[in-house]
């Protein structure tokens, strides 16, 4: 949080504590990931009554944490593969903040280099954080773009990069994909392998299939519109020992109940809601956060007859999700050589987008390869649309190109995990999104796939419509907010912006 730019967006007015109004108001939070346990956070700390309902056996979504065991009978710490905590999530950091101020459970990567089918590699170590610098360095120092592609770009078609405004950059992009905007501005076809296509492939989703609107947002995020740099942290343990059981014993001590294991199956309005679960009594409640993810959400809503309107209700229906995507965890009998990187990126190798090296930086990963001198290795797929079929031999076939030692090692365990919850961000999608507000003042969605007008993505902004939609709730029981942070929501360049205007009236 070191950005002077960065923005506050101030806390609703209110009374501060439930205790002080005539009845203490109860919420229920359907979904546990980070959206939902924002939102029970902001509730339970200005006194409301919370209860959490988690179709899982854990918390954290998809960002969750469990234990498996391998077949030689050894425990192990197992999740859905890497994420990257980056220094502009400042509402997700808060959050974790709750459990330790110093944000001990996360701990940095120098680097995480990006390599390319020819073997060229982009890194992002000692770029200088000072917009528009560390795109241009980056650019610059990359072996897929030289001084003539940056006098070749179309300096009117790509202003919009350089000068994102929230929400306008929707009005102006969202109608094209991201490859077809990247072709428009002249941008090298090798630096898009290497560089756009990986971020555009963190959204699950092909440049093809992604919205130019959310690539452009992302680059602000990430490079012009942040002085935070593009170095991330990473949990330095299994996310349930590093975030979420911690997080949940603050809670507790707060009065908030967890109830995993129960699926909400419809929610009924009236003069209180009343909550119904699949293997649970039924709960009533004087307000709603629904944290679902996109599937869950469509199915409550498509079960509750008489919430929400017409209109409200066919934006939900038409929530859809991106490809699914392949998680392969390995157990090796031996080590990869010590200066791989804890994280590395590939474009144009598919099916492979991503290699980690989990005993780099989790505390349960490096327990193991010390017990056993061996490796654990993860790689990543995602926006898998080729048949899944064979897909992880080619995965691990990619691994031996990149890593040739762990061609001859053994593997002593494997999981495989697939999934396709994550929400899809195509063209035209953002203007249909539904948003926190619903049609119920005691009602408000959350999560990575609902619509939030600020410059956030990702993880932060499952927990920035956390924190909203407990606002939404507090502003309804007459309790103050919380604040929220975001990076600038517009282009730090006034000339840059005044360009991107004058192009966006020209489209």
């Amino acid at each position: 949080m070191t950005d002077r730019r960065r923005v506050t967006h101030p806390a609703p007015a209110g009374v501060a504590d439930a205790s002080a109004l005539p009845r203490r108001p109860r919420a229920v939070v359907v979904g546990a990931g980070i959206a939902g346990l924002a939102a029970a956070t902001g509730l339970a700390e200005r006194g409301v009554t919370v209860d959490v309902i988690e179709r899982q056996p854990y918390l954290g979504g998809r960002v969750g944490g469990w234990t498996e065991t391998l077949q030689d009978g050894t425990p192990v710490a197992m999740n859905r593969g890497f994420h990257a905590f980056f220094r502009q999530y400042y509402n997700l950091r808060n959050l974790l903040r709750r459990i330790d101020r110093g944000l001990g459970m996360l701990q940095p990567l120098a680097d995480y280099p990006l390599v390319d089918a020819h073997g060229r590699c982009d890194t992002f170590r000692g770029l200088p954080k000072t917009p528009p610098l560390n795109a241009l360095a980056f650019a610059l120092r990359s072996p897929t773009f030289r001084l003539r592609d940056l006098a070749r770009l179309n300096a009117r078609a790509a202003a919009p990069l350089a000068a994102v405004s929230v929400p306008d950059i929707y009005r102006l992009l969202d109608h094209i994909d991201a490859q077809t905007f990247l072709g428009e501005i002249n941008f090298p076809d090798a630096a898009q392998h290497l560089a756009f296509e990986v971020f555009s492939r963190s959204f699950f989703a092909e440049p093809a299939a992604l919205s130019a609107a959310e690539l452009a947002t992302m680059f602000h995020i990430y490079f012009l519109g942040s002085s935070e740099g593009i170095v991330f942290d990473v949990a330095n343990a299994n996310f349930d020992a590093a975030l979420w059981n911690p997080l949940r014993s603050y809670l507790e001590d707060r009065g908030v109940r967890f109830h995993t294991g129960v699926s909400v199956t419809a929610v009924e309005p009236g003069s209180r809601f009343v909550i119904h679960c699949d293997c649970a009594a039924d709960m009533q409640a004087d307000g709603v956060v629904l944290g679902a993810d996109v599937s869950g959400l469509r199915q409550i809503v498509s079960n509750s007859a008489g919430l929400g309107t017409d209109d409200w209700r066919r934006r939900i229906a038409a929530l859809r999700t991106a490809p699914p995507f392949v998680v392969q965890r390995l157990w090796l009998d031996r080590p990869v050589h010590a200066g791989r990187a804890a994280f590395l990126g590939t474009g144009g190798r598919p099916p492979l987008d991503n290699v980690s090296v989990l005993e780099r930086y989790e505390h349960q990963a490096a327990t193991w390869v010390t017990r056993t001198g061996g490796s654990v290795v993860e790689l990543h797929s995602y926006a898998v649309t080729s048949p899944l079929d064979g897909l992880t031999g080619q995965m691990l076939s990619r691994l031996h190109e990149l890593y040739p030692e762990t061609g001859s090692a053994r593997c002593v365990g494997q999981r495989v995990l697939c999934a396709n919850d994550c929400p899809r961000f195509a063209p035209g999608d953002f203007a249909r999104r539904p948003g926190v507000v619903t049609p119920h003042p005691g009602l408000a969605l959350a999560g990575d796939g609902i619509r939030i007008d600020v410059p956030v993505a990702l993880m932060e902004r499952a927990a920035t419509t956390g924190w909203a939609a407990a606002n939404r709730l507090l502003t309804h029981f007459g309790l103050a907010g919380h604040p929220l942070q975001t990076v600038p929501t517009a282009g730090r360049s006034a000339a840059l912006r005044w360009l991107a205007r004058r192009a966006g009236r020209r489209r």
